[in-house]
Parts: C-alpha cells; sequence; structure tokens
C-alpha cells in the first residue's frame, strides 16, 4: 500500500522479527476472573509485537492520522503521550498489518553513507504535501506517564473525607495506568528487535515495578533478556541413527556467558537503537546489566539477561497484591510516605530500596492477629506439579492457581493499617531480629547488618544490606512521629480551608508535608537541614492552628 497517501509520509527504521513460538507457562485463572501473572505477561508481549511507536506534530489530528493508518488494517488501540515530543502508540489487529505499514515507509533522505539503516517499528510522521494535519484543532489529549508533584497530591488528598478514602486516591493517582504498561511492553518488544539479530527466538521481558502491581508512573523499566524459550535446548535426541546439533561456543563461565551477551547487546543499542541514549555496559555488578535512557519513552532502562528469580519475585508480588485490595493501596501510601521524607532515594546509596519496603508491609500483614497474607512457605505448601520451580539451586515455588488460596476474615480498615504499620516498626526489635516473609515471623538476625530483610527465594541475601544505622534510625523515628500524628484528632479529621476553597493538609496528606519550611509557609529561606521529629511536628500544629484561626 502506498504510504504518501493524503500527502503523509512516514519514515521509519523497522526490522522484521522472527516469528517466535508460544512460551508454556502454568496460566490458570482465577475464580474472580482475574488472570494470572503469565498470562497477562503473554497478552502484552503479543500486542507489544502489533504495535508501533510514532512521533509526530505537536497538533497532530487524531481521525486524519487513524484514518491515514487504518489504511493498513484495522486498529485495536491508540493514546499519544508527550515524551521530548508528541508520540503515539498504535496497536493493530494483526501483525499483517506491520507488514502493510512497512512498505509504506521510507528511510529518511538523508546523507546516505551516514544513514544505519536499522529498520525498528519507531517511526515518525512527516507531512509531504499541503495537507493541514492539523485541520484548526488543538494537540490531541496526551495521556500522563508520570505522577503530580507532591504539592499536588497533598492538596487533592487533603480534599478527601476519610484516611481511608485518601489512601484509595494516592493509590488510583500513582499507580501505572493501562496505557503506561502498554508502553513499557512496546519498549521491550522494541529492543526484543534489536537483540534478535543474534538470539531470533529470544523475547525481552519487563519485571519488578513494571509488571509486579506495584509500579508508580515515572518508575524505571527493569526488563531482562530471556534465552530460556530458544528450540532446541530439550529436544529429544534417537537413541540409535544419526542426529544435528548445533555448533555453539563456550566462555569460562555462565558469567562471563552473561557479560558477553549484553556487552554485544548494549553496544547495539547504542549504535542502532533509536532513541537510546547515555548507554551504560555495568558488567561487573552483581546482576550485570546494560542501563540507557529512551527518550521517546521517557523511561531509564535496566537490561539484564536470565534474571529467572526477579521475574519470580515480581510474580509473587503480583499474586500478593491480588488477594486484597488493601495490599497494594498499603504499599503505595508508605512508598510515598518514604520516598517525601527521603527514606527512599532513585540514586543508589545507603536508603532503604522500595522492593525492602514492600517485603515490610507484605510481612506487617502477614503479622496481623487474624493474617490479611499467607505466608510463603503456605503458598508452597498449596502448589501443584505444574508449579515446581528450582532456580539457581534455589527452591522458588509456590502455588499460582489462587483459588486454593483461602484468606481469613480480617476487617481492619486502611486507616487502622496505616497506623499499626508505623506502630509496628517503631517498636520493631531491628537490633535482633531478621523479617522473613517465607516464614511470616521474626527470625534472629544471621548477621551485623542494622537491617535484615530475607530475600524470599535466595535466604543467604540480605535486601536490605546496604541500609546503614543512620538511615535506619531515621526510618524509626518518622514511624514513631507518624504514629503519633494519627492518633492525634488535629491531625486525622478534615480541617476546612480558609475561604480559598483549598483545606488544609490532615491525615496522610499531613504525613506527607517534607517539611516545616513548606508546612508554615516559611518563604525566602535557603536549604536547610531537616527539622527533628518534634519541630517538625510543632510546625504542623501551628500551621494547622493558623488556618483555623483565618478561617
Amino acid at each position: 500500500m502506498n504510504g504518501t497517501t493524503m500527502g503523509l509520509r512516514i519514515s521509519s527504521q523497522y526490522f522484521f522479527a522472527f516469528k517466535l513460538p508460544p512460551i508454556k507457562y502454568n496460566c490458570v485463572h482465577s475464580k474472580d476472573g482475574n488472570k494470572s501473572f503469565y498470562t497477562v505477561q503473554e497478552e502484552k508481549i503479543e500486542q507489544a509485537e502489533r504495535s508501533v511507536l510514532i512521533s509526530c506534530p505537536a497538533k497532530t489530528n487524531e481521525k486524519k492520522f487513524l484514518n491515514y493508518l487504518s489504511r493498513h488494517g484495522d486498529i485495536n488501540k491508540c493514546f499519544f503521550y508527550e515524551s521530548y515530543g508528541t508520540y503515539a502508540v498504535v496497536e493493530f489487529s494483526n501483525k499483517e498489518s506491520l507488514v502493510s505499514l512497512h512498505e509504506g515507509t521510507a528511510i529518511p533522505s538523508i546523507n546516505h553513507e551516514a544513514t544505519v539503516p536499522f529498520k525498528s517499528r519507531l517511526l515518525s510522521l512527516r507531512n509531504t504535501g499541503p495537507v493541514d494535519m492539523s485541520n484548526g484543532q488543538s494537540a490531541p489529549q496526551c495521556q500522563p506517564q508520570t505522577t503530580i508533584h507532591i504539592n499536588d497530591l497533598i492538596q487533592r488528598l487533603s480534599k478527601e473525607n476519610s484516611i481511608d478514602q485518601q489512601i484509595s486516591s494516592l493509590t488510583e493517582t500513582y499507580q501505572l495506568t493501562e496505557e503506561n504498561v502498554c508502553l513499557r511492553f512496546l519498549v521491550c518488544s522494541l529492543l526484543k528487535d534489536i537483540a534478535a539479530a543474534y538470539f531470533p527466538e529470544c523475547t525481552i521481558r519487563p519485571f519488578g515495578s513494571s509488571v509486579n502491581g506495584f509500579g508508580k508512573l515515572g518508575c524505571d523499566l527493569d526488563m531482562f533478556l530471556d534465552l530460556d524459550g530458544i528450540s532446541g535446548r530439550n529436544l529429544k535426541r534417537p537413541k540409535a541413527g544419526l542426529s544435528l546439533e548445533y555448533q555453539t561456543k563456550r566462555s569460562a563461565s555462565e558469567r562471563a556467558c552473561t557479560q558477553s551477551i549484553l556487552s554485544v547487546i548494549g553496544e547495539c543499542v547504542d549504535q542502532f537503537g533509536p532513541g537510546c541514549v547515555g548507554v551504560q555496559k555495568i558488567l561487573q555488578a552483581r546482576c550485570p546489566l546494560v542501563r540507557f535512557a529512551h527518550q521517546p519513552s521517557g523511561f531509564q532502562c535496566d537490561l539484564t539477561a536470565n534474571n529467572r528469580v526477579a521475574m519470580k519475585s515480581s510474580e509473587l508480588l503480583y499474586l500478593y497484591g491480588g488477594l486484597d485490595r488493601r495490599v497494594r493501596c498499603l504499599v503505595f501510601s508508605v512508598r510515598c510516605w518514604a520516598r517525601a521524607h527521603s527514606i527512599t532515594s532513585s540514586i543508589p546509596g545507603a536508603w532503604i530500596s522500595n522492593f525492602s519496603l514492600t517485603v515490610m508491609v507484605l510481612f506487617f500483614l502477614q503479622r496481623r492477629t487474624i493474617p490479611i497474607l499467607p505466608t510463603l512457605d503456605h503458598l508452597k505448601e498449596l502448589a501443584g506439579p505444574l508449579d515446581k520451580s528450582v532456580i539457581e539451586g534455589n527452591d522458588c515455588t509456590f502455588v499460582s492457581d489462587v483459588t486454593k488460596i483461602q484468606l481469613q476474615d480480617n476487617t481492619e480498615t486502611l486507616e487502622q493499617l496505616l497506623q499499626e504499620f508505623f506502630e509496628f516498626y517503631s517498636t520493631f526489635a531491628f537490633n535482633r531480629m531478621s523479617i522473613n516473609i517465607r516464614k511470616g515471623r521474626e527470625q534472629n538476625k544471621p548477621e551485623v547488618s542494622p537491617l535484615h530483610i530475607q530475600n524470599p527465594f535466595e535466604p543467604a541475601l540480605n535486601v536490605s544490606k546496604n541500609v546503614n544505622g543512620t538511615q535506619l534510625e531515621r526510618f524509626v523515628a518518622l514511624c514513631r512521629e507518624s504514629a503519633w500524628m494519627l492518633q492525634q484528632r488535629e491531625f486525622n479529621v478534615p480541617h476546612s480551608g480558609s475561604g480559598t476553597g483549598n483545606n488544609a493538609p490532615w491525615g496522610l496528606a499531613a504525613l506527607l508535608m517534607p517539611s516545616v519550611s513548606q508546612v508554615a509557609g516559611v518563604k525566602g529561606r535557603k536549604k536547610r537541614k531537616r527539622e527533628p521529629a518534634s519541630e517538625r511536628i510543632k510546625g504542623l500544629l501551628e500551621s494547622l492552628k493558623n488556618r483555623e484561626v483565618k478561617s
């Protein structure tokens, strides 16, 4: 089909990927219609294989844009977003449409010798004729890909009528949207097109926050190169007669092999990956990776290889988050609270990680008088033969059929759980005890690290080994302060504003106030050190009193 119809032209870099055989997983549907982790994964990967990412002029007429693209086939979904320009994610009904699109897509007409003719599914829409793409219309409505500012969030939460509503509102505001998840799988698919030049049957899968149900808008995109699906590994050979096998080259070790693979893929991403910038090959880390920024999506990306344990961890968190809606709500609130007070950070260091915080929330929910979540050992007991999973000598088995999990009747509200979380960890014996969601109970620490949280699938590893004593003390102090605040009437009931239409921060919103200067309205001061907890509470109280007097 001619791609210049209507005076429009798509210039592209497109690479034909080999058709991949379906990967077999134990995909079980729960009785309420929720899909299993791997069912969702495979559906999203398949959708991404039928999708393209298109850079568009700022005021593209959406109707004309879709009419133009629909000449190549039926479109299932399309949405726009902004990241270094305006982009559209377009999902076709079938892969044949991509073949048609490819035939009508041109390589940019610049210096031939300087152009790398790598054809990806990252395209650019051009207007080659007199057609007015804007047609007097404003820019298309763009879907948000990042979270709102913390001050805007505090204002939004302050208008809610209960702490339970605040927690639910925060979760709804911060969680990944369906569009953002689709974009993450598409970026993985675009990277797979590059890796498929060397490994035609490979897959690149997202893991971590992108897929475990606890991801926040704007979080990094963690992904791994999955080579386990390559055919021929378990091919049955005849007992007698002739057979063929591939000639392969051995590396000194599995780690050396992983480093070599990532080094080559990282070089290709750097040289030929459109929109991939700042590529770093961090191959000497405990888990070798390639780090880069994908400008068209706005994601910071980490690519590892055959990271199967991390994928099982993602599946476990996905399962826990789907058992009770309060789980995800509490995790989002605690994570946001921690980030507001610099307990966590996007910069590597001695801070508590989001994963550690999530495990702490899960452990707390296991330790309720009436447990909300089962232990990992119990999930293992419920597992069937198809759930058996041993990775690098570690038993990663747990049930995937959620219909086998019987939950106890715990009716605590989100407000109660949030307050109890802070109280639980403000008095936890961190100096002696380790957190272990496999057993669901405290255990004596096997090492002297200030904070010890056992890796669910690699028991010898402490996922919080990086956390130092100072950071843990800050966390405990803030837990104590937050628990106290939620017990005080000044903080746990709504406060009307002073005729401005705004409400004074209360409840969860008050807990998120990052400093006294912002709460009390002090202006014109330079950056200063964080106030002690008692001073921060004093400032909050003064702020509330002042607003009540004015109103």
